[in-house]
């Protein structure tokens, strides 16, 4: 464990980032104090060997693989678990495509958190005013509050197996978690967060208990469909599957640790690459966990009778011993527990952004009171809905998938939206490209959201139809976009623009490293066209009738209809 990474042998450090700092709270600005390393605040020496670079991303890791391995929560590794028992490897195929969504998605949060140093609620806040960024918050504590307490079911589920009474372990974890977040130190935190990074790899020896063969493994991977066909209920369950790797807390989440971690411009690549390891862990133990179910459920009585995560534990002590079931149990706790930790303090940074208070994990209880009070609010609360009886568990559940549903386009294309901001990330803005991609996958995103949201409030309404339908829509409008962009006049238009990006490219390569955003103060807010306008109109009329419907079924599910 290196606890410091001295400047590069061959180079001294370079000049020091260049104008005021925008950040927030003067505790995200200093050395980066990793749970494997320090690197000092002006360390800007080339790493030319491949051991110092590893020594440097040991110290930056971090922020995106537990906000990856912070998404394998505990519905995660439910659905992933009722994927293989009810599908077998049928739907195997879903998991490699999350990987480019993940990285596409998160790498955009990477650059705002390096480059601009603050959160992004703040960002979305003074960006785009004060009701934006009051809305965004506002859903998100919703969201994330409720999350939390299906992690905490998820706590109760999995202790219930080794016999230990929800009363006991709910309170227990509620406190344990609360302890590590409230220590006052962003490296004994970090350092907590791994050990449940490495405990989710207890998915690996659990496949190999139930002897998965490599042959149907590579055709479930390599095929797209569905046993007994694409059902209604099939094409839900793809639609959970690729709902539990993009939601609105990963956004905030991983920019505010980013910013807290004080990574700058400087250590993007590394950062990067902590992301795609992330992003490549979480699906490696996402494919364990269906594949163990789809091997250990084939044939029996259990096979397409999904109750619960505590029944695929059951079930595969019954049937595959070997300690498969605690094994099982283990893993569940440990997605509960790393998902409630990364989701709470998702809602802590977005306050202190919002409202201006102190909220690093580098300060003492005592001297962040309101931004720890807030964490240890969300968990004693979200634990304390468990513990009542009769609690309508089941709603929250589904509450929680239909609310990100509705969140979630909003999120995207703010995201979008800042990444493409000149005033925020400079010579970083988005080029052509990954805005041509990151809008596939919004669309995407978009198009999944709707039909999840719409079955959830209609169930019975056709699933492969609407999917059908949204997904001819998206490949119209890419065509549409691309025969326009085609056009004489706009190939000519797009010369022009990739020249100048060229030039300004050139002038502004060696000082990338060092750009920061101004103070926010400083920057003018961008100014929206006609249609930029009319499409926020748009997204919000979505919003207000999407949650308007949501209400209405919750309303109808609460009184038995």
């Amino acid at each position: 464990m290196v606890e410091d990474l001295p400047p590069g042998d061959d180079e001294e450090p370079k000049e020091k980032p260049d104008g005021p700092t925008a950040a927030l709270d003067s505790a995200h600005v200093g050395d980066i104090q990793g749970a494997f390393g320090t690197i000092r605040e002006h360390d800007l020496a080339a790493r030319r060997s491949w051991w110092k670079k590893l020594l440097t991303l040991l110290a930056i890791a971090g922020p995106g693989l537990i906000v990856m391995v912070g998404d394998n929560d505990a519905g995660g590794v439910s659905t992933y678990a009722q994927a293989g028992q009810n599908f077998g490897l049928s739907l195997l195929w879903t998991l490699p495509l999350l990987v480019p969504v993940l990285i596409v998605n998160q790498e955009m949060v990477v650059r705002l958190g390096a480059v601009t140093g603050v959160g992004h609620a703040r960002l979305i806040k003074e960006r785009f005013g004060t009701f934006w960024g009051a809305f965004s918050v506002g859903d998100l504590f919703v969201l994330n509050f409720l999350t939390i307490v299906t992690e905490f079911i998820g706590v109760g589920l999995a202790l219930a197996y080794f016999g230990i009474s929800t009363y006991i372990s709910v309170p227990i974890a509620a406190l344990g978690l609360i302890a590590i977040t409230a220590s006052g130190s962003f490296r004994r935190w970090e350092r907590f967060m791994f050990i449940f990074i490495v405990v989710n790899f207890l998915a690996i020896p659990l496949v190999i208990l139930v002897h998965p063969h490599a042959g149907p493994v590579l055709h479930g991977f390599l095929v797209p469909g569905a046993q007994g066909g694409m059902s209604s209920t099939a094409v839900l369950l793809i639609i959970a599957i690729v709902g539990t790797t993009v939601a609105p807390w990963q956004l905030f989440f991983q920019q505010s640790n980013i910013v807290d971690k004080r990574i700058t411009p400087r250590w993007i690549n590394y950062e990067r690459a902590d992301t795609v390891l992330g992003s490549l862990v979480v699906v490696i133990a996402a494919t364990a966990l269906l594949v163990t179910a789809a091997f250990a459920f084939r044939g029996t009585s259990l096979a397409g009778h999904f109750t619960n995560a505590a029944g695929v534990a059951r079930g595969l002590e019954h049937i595959v011993g070997h300690g498969t079931g605690p094994l099982f149990a283990l893993v569940l706790l440990n997605a509960s527990i790393i998902g409630a930790a990364a989701v709470t303090l998702s809602t802590s940074y977005a306050f202190g952004d919002m409202f201006g208070i102190r909220h690093s994990l580098h300060r003492s209880f005592a001297d962040a009171k309101q931004f720890y009070f807030l964490f240890s609010a969300l968990v004693v609360c979200a634990a304390g809905i468990v513990l009542i009886p009769r609690a309508p568990l089941g709603l929250i559940t589904t509450a929680v998938q239909a609310l990100a549903g509705v969140l979630l386009p909003s999120a995207t294309v703010f995201l979008l939206l800042l990444c493409n901001d000149k005033e925020v990330l400079g010579p970083w803005v988005n080029r052509p490209w990954l805005n041509a991609l990151a809008g596939l996958v919004v669309a995407v995103l978009l198009a999944l959201s709707l039909i999840l949201m719409a079955t959830t409030v209609f169930p019975k309404l056709e699933v492969t139809s609407l999917a059908l339908v949204l997904g001819a829509i998206i490949v119209a409008a890419f065509l549409g976009v691309g025969s326009w962009a085609l056009l004489p006049g706009q190939r000519a238009k797009r010369r022009v623009a990739i020249q100048l990006a060229a030039a300004a490219q050139r002038e502004t390569t060696v000082r990338r490293v060092t750009w920061r955003m101004p103070q926010l103060a400083l920057l003018e807010r961008p100014v929206w066209s006609r249609g930029r306008t009319v499409a926020m109109w748009v997204l919000s009329l979505y919003l207000v009738v999407a949650v308007l419907l949501l209400v209405v079924k919750a309303v109808q599910l609460g009184i038995g209809h």
